[in-house]
């Protein structure tokens, strides 16, 4: 059976001889990674995790988990933190938090992919492993039961506009439309069940959870070492090959409490450097947006209540993908997601109901960084998503033209029925700073430990992950992705993580 331990007591059946390879973090592209890479019985690996992982009984999983219809927010690394910081620490990662959304980019990314990891990152070359992905999570489309009465508005508010239907989960252009989705009749199925189910049982397996990776050993240009924080002493695992699979804000922690990044900023926090990489930590980008909230009806807070009544009352379940005066091309740089249900944050009486339409900024320019604190594992780290910030002010012309859009679905007559009209000044009279005001985001952050060129300083891994100036390392998740998809992150990040292990199995092979 496969060691799935939790705890130091575990360590010594789990290390003493080391594993061909060591995947920290088990979030979707470590669940991604374990799985692929285990197939091969004569390579063990080793899945770190620093969140718990509940085990192979679904029946074991808390409850917030597996219902598909919240956003849980307990198994996360900081509560009651800045919305953007909100990342999970859980076997599964964000897939067992966010709201199962897939939907797929635009052949823009793939030319901005393609450009800096090389022809692997083409629309082409992605689709089996996207296929893949769709297949193993078992995502499907929003059952017609599923559909409110203000999701059922909101796609004819969007007809009303002039958008047409298209499928969300492909490359295509403006329209609207259903999500594919990893909700099955209420249950969230995670990366973990997907992924890790049947490679469970096999004994070149180990998932070690509730261990805290505090760094990595680097010497002369390979990695001995992980070493890992487990019920508050420091173990070691040894490996042939690591791939840090930690998300766009702990990997580039990793590494850098490892002594990989920028020389000078690691001197300032005590590191001493091991590798000089200067784009550790910068390029993070992520998707803001603005959530504009209206007023239900009593005819909509009776539909929404029967829905709950049903269990069946999801607040989101189409959205309007949507290109802004400045977005180049035949693509689209907005989502618009009309949501109707439970609040995100707070609680309402009994039948009554939080009823919106956010506009997300699917392809922002401006960029921030991560940067440690303190070299110290759980110590906060300093994250600046930096929205609205770049010169041109484009992100801010971008936004404030997707609220545009939302105020025209608000207004058009299937909305009428079901909701008060937007209240307050319209957006195009918004200043930067008022924009910036009320601001969330989209949970997509992405490039902080960026693929480029090998002429590119700011680059950190090469289009297999391979971490520059180690030969055994590389990353593999969102972090390396060098822009933002015109997408959710999830999809994306399942098959650049299929599409990883099989560059890992052709590297053995050689």
């Amino acid at each position: 059976m496969t060691r799935t331990t939790s705890g130091a007591s575990a360590f010594a059946a789990a290390s003493p001889s080391g594993y061909d390879v060591v995947i920290v973090g088990g979030g979707v592209s470590g669940c991604v990674l374990a799985s692929r890479l285990s197939e091969d019985p004569g390579r063990t690996v080793c899945l770190v995790e620093a969140g718990p992982d509940y085990g192979p009984d679904r029946g074991a999983w808390p409850h917030t988990l597996l219902d598909a219809r919240s956003l849980p927010r307990d198994d996360v690394w900081e509560r009651g933190t800045e919305v953007h910081r909100i990342r999970a620490r859980v076997l599964g990662g964000s897939s067992c938090v966010n709201g199962c959304w897939h939907t797929w980019g635009s052949a823009a990314d793939h030319e901005e992919w393609t450009d800096a990891g090389g022809r692997p990152w083409s629309a082409a070359a992605m689709e089996p492993y996207r296929l893949r992905a769709v297949e193993q999570m078992r995502l499907r489309t929003v059952p017609e039961r599923e559909i409110s009465v203000w999701a059922r508005a909101a796609l004819a508010g969007a007809r009303e506009l002039g958008y047409a239907d298209v499928d969300v989960a492909t490359s295509g252009g403006t329209g609207c439309g259903t999500p594919l989705i990893n909700a099955l009749d209420g249950l969230r199925w995670n990366a973990a069940f997907a992924y890790l189910e049947h490679a469970r049982s096999r004994p070149n397996l180990t998932i070690l959870g509730n261990a805290t990776a505090d760094l990595l050993t680097v010497r002369h240009g390979r990695v001995r070492a992980v070493q890992v924080v487990v019920d508050g002493r420091r173990e070691t695992l040894a490996a042939d090959t690591f791939l840090v699979a930690c998300g766009a804000f702990g990997s580039p922690a990793l590494l850098l409490r490892s002594g990989i990044g920028p020389a000078d900023e690691l001197r300032e926090t005590g590191i001493r450097p091991s590798i000089e990489l200067p784009g550790v930590g910068a390029n993070l980008v992520d998707q803001p947006g603005v959530f504009v909230p209206l007023t239900p009806t009593a005819e909509l807070n009776a539909a929404l209540a029967a829905k709950e009544g049903a269990g069946e009352l999801y607040v989101s379940r189409m959205l309007i993908r949507a290109a802004s005066e400045v977005c180049p091309g035949d693509s689209w740089d907005l989502h618009i997601l009309p949501s109707a249900g439970d609040p995100l944050f707070g609680t309402l009486p009994p039948g009554e109901y939080e009823a919106g339409i956010s506009a997300f900024l699917m392809k922002p320019r401006s960029r921030g960084r991560v940067r440690l604190r303190s070299a110290d594992p759980h110590a906060r780290l300093d994250i600046d998503p930096a929205f609205l910030t770049d010169p041109a002010g484009r992100d801010a012309a971008a936004l404030r033209s997707g609220l545009q859009l939302v105020e025209r679905l608000a207004a058009t007559a299937a909305f009428k029925p079901l909701a008060g009209p937007v209240a307050g000044r319209p957006s195009r009279d918004l200043s930067d700073e008022e924009l910036r005001a009320r601001l969330g985001t989209y949970w997509h952050p992405v490039g902080t430990c960026a693929m480029g060129h090998p002429d590119d300083p700011a680059a950190v891994v090469d289009g297999e992950g391979r971490v520059r100036g180690v030969d055994n390392l590389r990353v593999a998740d969102a972090s390396i992705l060098p822009t933002a998809p015109a997408a959710n992150t999830q999809l994306p990040v399942l098959v650049l993580a299929e599409m990883l292990a099989d560059a890992v199995k052709e590297s053995d092979e050689r």
